[in-house]
């Protein structure tokens, strides 16, 4: 089964506001949606100081590591994982079974805000997610499967451009 549904424009331009929304909210440097494979798919924020793809990529790798740590005390799933740093700090948290949020903020703000306002974004980054699944249930891509030598199959002109 894809991990991500097949998003068309309206959809990532709902991302996109959810995440502007968000930064706007909590002064937050960065924000990111990944899939839990790692990859980038949606960011907003100031990104010329982080490489997001890296940091999509070892993110959604420390928050499976958590997930079983989870398993080892007993605990059915830890939603979320905080990384405290001098300057910055970060805060992963799942949206659904398939994507991963990742908030980088000043390590001044306290992680409390992030979380109280996280909330609401995850809700509407769910609700577009799913809003794109139910479109096409059996549609999507699982980015892990794809080759990046030949991206023709994903990439396409619109019909009449």
């Amino acid at each position: 089964m894809a991990t991500l549904p097949q998003l068309i424009e309206e959809d990532v331009q709902h991302l996109d506001k959810s995440l502007r929304e968000f930064i706007s909210q909590t002064d937050a440097t960065a924000a990111l949606i990944i899939d839990k494979g790692g990859f980038l798919i949606a960011h907003h924020g100031d990104d010329s100081q982080f490489d997001m793809t890296t940091i999509g990529a070892l993110a959604s790798g420390a928050f499976m590591a958590n997930q079983t740590i989870a398993g080892l005390v007993n605990e059915s799933n830890f939603n979320s994982v905080y990384q405290q740093g001098e300057k910055y700090s970060m805060l992963v948290v799942n949206v659904d079974e398939y994507c991963l949020i990742i908030t980088i903020f000043d390590a001044a703000i306290g992680v409390g805000v992030m979380k109280y306002y996280v909330a609401g974004t995850i809700k509407q980054v769910a609700e577009a997610l799913a809003t794109a699944r139910n479109r096409n249930p059996d549609g999507g891509v699982d980015l892990s499967m794809l080759n990046l030598a030949d991206t023709q199959s994903v990439f396409r002109k619109r019909e009449g451009e």
